[in-house]
């Protein structure tokens, strides 16, 4: 299966939104979409929409990672929502619930965002 690849800006909010598989196979596509939407546009806060994303690895976890340090040393921040079971464990797992959020779902982490 492949990756799906949603991006939208909402004012300052680059809102991700990814269906299906994110590795090792997908993960440059998504790192330079990201980094490209991050440069052309006046983006301070990325949310990350998970709740169609059905697999993802350790080459998916790097890339959200690399996004995070880059919106960070804009003085942004990165959450993540509607995030499924198996991909919820594996961020757990991880650590990066420890600097990323984690809301329930998209309206609710635009909210926090400041963006409503």
């Amino acid at each position: 299966m492949s990756l799906g690849i949603e991006l939208e800006v909402k004012h300052n909010v680059l809102c991700i939104r990814l269906t299906g598989e994110l590795d090792h196979h997908t993960a440059d596509e998504l790192r330079l979409k990201v980094t490209d939407t991050i440069e052309s546009n006046q983006i301070n806060h990325i949310l990350l929409n998970l709740e169609k994303l059905t697999f993802m690895d350790s080459s998916g976890l790097g890339v959200i990672l690399g996004r995070y340090k880059q919106i960070k040393n804009l003085g942004g921040e990165m959450v993540v929502c509607s995030i499924s079971p198996q991909v919820e464990r594996l961020f757990e797992m991880s650590g990066l619930f420890k600097i990323i959020r984690l809301e329930r779902d998209e309206s609710f982490a635009l909210q926090s965002l400041g963006v409503a």
